[in-house]
């Protein structure tokens, strides 16, 4: 006298759903049928979905395990390989946590790589400037990330800075002049063009390279300034 499919279940800790499912997939061989037309395991299939149930909680794939054959009694390597993607996985948890405890320590925004996060924190940038932050973070290297964090740490802010933040687009060409003029003697400024004297500076270790960094950084600047403040950029950096 065998199991019943409910029996089988119950015996091994799973459910009639995740036997069904074995069989469809061809991981467990169908049992003999009782005379009343009922499916009988035995102790072979209660061995069979019990390893099923063991391998995939140690994190193998149905298919991983299909993959092994007659091999999952021990199968070493495949789990010397799950081994090994754990202890990745671990460390990449590790640093995740590493970092969320910067986060919650130093409330670093949660869109930008930690230490340049806490600069621009820090600094107390314009909503536009911390924007942009962003796009950086996304196209230039670490070298000139680190530079333009160091940059944000020294940040002061300037009534230039902040007319610059407010500039209409219809700002006329003598104000725009005289903006950028200021502008290019804020003591942020001046860093940052002390730092980053030619656009080529900024993106030498740009990972997808200067063109692309140089298009990205065009189209943000197009979607964050109106063209007055475009107009005293350009100005500004002659």
């Amino acid at each position: 006298m065998g199991w019943s499919t409910r029996q089988l279940a119950e015996l091994a800790g799973t459910t009639l759903r995740a036997i069904r499912h074995y069989h469809e997939v061809g991981l467990l061989a169908e049992p003999e049928r009782r005379a009343n037309g009922y499916k009988n395991y035995g102790v072979a299939h209660l061995v069979r979905v019990s390893r099923i149930k063991r391998l995939t909680e140690l994190g193998l794939s149905l298919k991983q395990i299909a993959e092994l054959g007659d091999a999952d009694e021990h199968p070493e390597d495949a789990l010397r390989v799950l081994d090994a993607e754990l202890d990745a996985t671990i460390e990449r948890l590790r640093r995740m946590r590493v970092e969320l405890a910067q986060l919650l320590r130093q409330a670093a925004p949660t869109d930008l790589p930690p230490r340049l996060g806490r600069a621009v924190a820090d600094a107390d940038v314009s909503a536009t400037e911390r924007s942009l932050a962003v796009v950086l973070a996304q196209v230039l290297g670490r070298s000139a990330l680190d530079t333009y964090a160091d940059t944000l740490r020294t940040y002061e802010p300037d009534p230039a800075l902040t007319e610059f933040d407010h500039l209409p687009a219809d700002a006329d060409e003598q104000t725009r002049q005289d903006l950028a003029e200021r502008m290019r003697l804020a003591p942020a400024v001046r860093k940052m063009l002390t730092d980053f004297p030619s656009f080529q500076d900024l993106s030498a270790d740009a990972p997808r390279g200067e063109d692309f960094a140089r298009r990205t950084l065009a189209e943000a600047a197009l979607d964050l300034y109106n063209p007055a403040q475009i107009d005293v950029l350009v100005r500004m950096n002659r």
